[in-house]
């Protein structure tokens, strides 16, 4: 009777979520065909490499990655290479669309949050079916997934429904009193490169916290702390200029000369191939984030 109530009311919530078009999606009917050139460009920002290859075994590229430890278990990022069974080859642009938009199989069943669809959904329509494009330019892989080591009371995907209920809000439209740099860097930092899934703390049910946006998280990707990049002049960047932060995010070279490591380095490989009139644009958001003082190095 409860599961059944559960059903009842997971199948309700689900109905309020629909397929949210990014905030700087075409108009219907305006996108383009996915162009492999330009989904290069996207798939290096949304890094999509670090996370579904296995890097330190020398594994195929987007066959599967390594272990990715949290909180709630351990993931391993699955095969998005073309192959038609054990890959995403026979995806269509919507199942692909909803995955990113939804966090959704193409089967309906829902992925977990390690995958950054929140962010993801507020990718233009044009981007989306470029990165497909690239994506299924490059060679399959015939790889079986590794399944997830989850925590026994978060291992129930349709728990995931209540979960978007509370924190898959719809992309929050640019503001349009900015100008045309800071609404490019803002979509770079917000829904391509993501920057907030690593760099913002989460609540114990692993939704962020939006009141601390950017101001870094005790535990990130390598189970390191993530540091605080907004101008807070204690705590965060605030002494940095934006020439400073193109330096890091073109060469991984912070002010002090030190170069990034980790789980970061492989983040500057995607940014050291934006454009320039992009890494400006990036730097000059980021430099703008509300300063928020805190520090995720200090020991608790």
């Amino acid at each position: 009777m409860v599961k059944a109530c559960m059903a009842l009311l997971a199948g309700a919530l689900l109905g309020l979520l629909p397929i949210f078009p990014g905030p700087w999606a075409a108009e219907p009917g305006a996108a383009e065909p996915g162009t492999v050139q330009r989904g290069a460009y996207v798939f290096h920002l949304a890094g999509c490499a670090g996370c579904h290859t296995d890097t330190k075994n020398k594994g195929p590229l987007l066959a599967g990655s390594g272990p990715l430890k949290t909180p709630f278990g351990t993931f391993y990022g699955p095969n998005i290479t073309p192959h038609p069974t054990q890959g995403i080859g026979n995806w269509s642009d919507e199942q692909f669309t909803r995955a990113l938009r939804l966090g959704r199989a193409p089967d309906g069943s829902h992925y977990f949050p390690v995958f950054p669809f929140p962010s993801f959904a507020a990718m233009t329509d044009g981007d989306i079916l470029d990165l497909k494009a690239y994506i299924f330019s490059l060679p399959p892989v015939a790889r079986p997934n590794r399944p997830h080591e989850i925590k026994f009371a978060f291992r129930w995907r349709f728990l995931m429904v209540f979960w978007k209920f509370l924190f898959l809000d719809a992309p929050t439209p640019p503001d349009p009193a900015k100008g045309a740099s800071w609404k490019r860097g803002a979509y770079l930092a917000g829904a391509l490169g993501h920057c907030g899934e690593c760099h913002t703390p989460r609540n114990e049910l692993g939704g962020l916290r939006r009141d601390l946006a950017m101001s870094g998280t005790a535990q990130g990707p390598d189970g390191d702390p993530v540091p605080n990049i907004t101008p807070d002049k204690k705590t965060g960047i605030g002494g940095w200029s934006e020439g400073e932060i193109r330096d890091l995010l073109k060469l991984g070279m912070l002010p002090d000369g030190d170069f990034v490591g980790g789980a970061m380095a492989e983040v500057i490989g995607g940014t050291a191939k934006l454009t320039a009139e992009d890494l400006t644009a990036l730097a000059h958001y980021i430099k703008s984030l509300p300063p928020i003082a805190n520090n995720p190095f200090k020991k608790r």
